[in-house]
């Protein structure tokens, strides 16, 4: 286990995403939309732009293409701690919401608490 998609529009966030998984150990992969994602893929972090109006069509699409794969969500109209199942989460289908700008210890926890730690081999 350790394959990460990441949906994200701006480059900056991307890469920062990137460096702190990647340095984790996890591989990361970019992923234009939820037909292109990868084989293999051990979890989707999506960033929403408008949780509330529009996002909801890019994780229905995801869902449908790739029931099992867990899913986080970020966006900067989150708050801090809507992470675990609680009501956005559970709104959105997503395993977590996480509020933008991202920590990266919370960022990681989230990460491994949903497929665990990076791949040792």
């Amino acid at each position: 286990m350790g394959s990460i998609a990441i949906y994200e529009r701006d480059d900056l966030m991307y890469a920062l995403i990137r460096e702190w998984l990647g340095g984790a150990g996890y591989s990361v992969r970019e992923s234009a939309t939820p037909s292109d994602l990868p084989a293999g893929v051990d979890l989707v972090i999506a960033s929403l732009t408008m949780p509330k109006q529009n996002s909801g069509a890019l994780l229905r699409s995801v869902h449908q293409l790739h029931p099992n794969i867990p899913i986080i969500a970020l966006s900067s109209q989150a708050r801090s701690g809507l992470c675990s199942g609680g009501a956005t989460a559970r709104a959105l289908g997503v395993a977590c919401v996480m509020a933008k700008p991202l920590r990266r210890s919370e960022l990681l926890a989230a990460v491994q608490a949903l497929i665990g730690p990076r791949d040792t081999e």
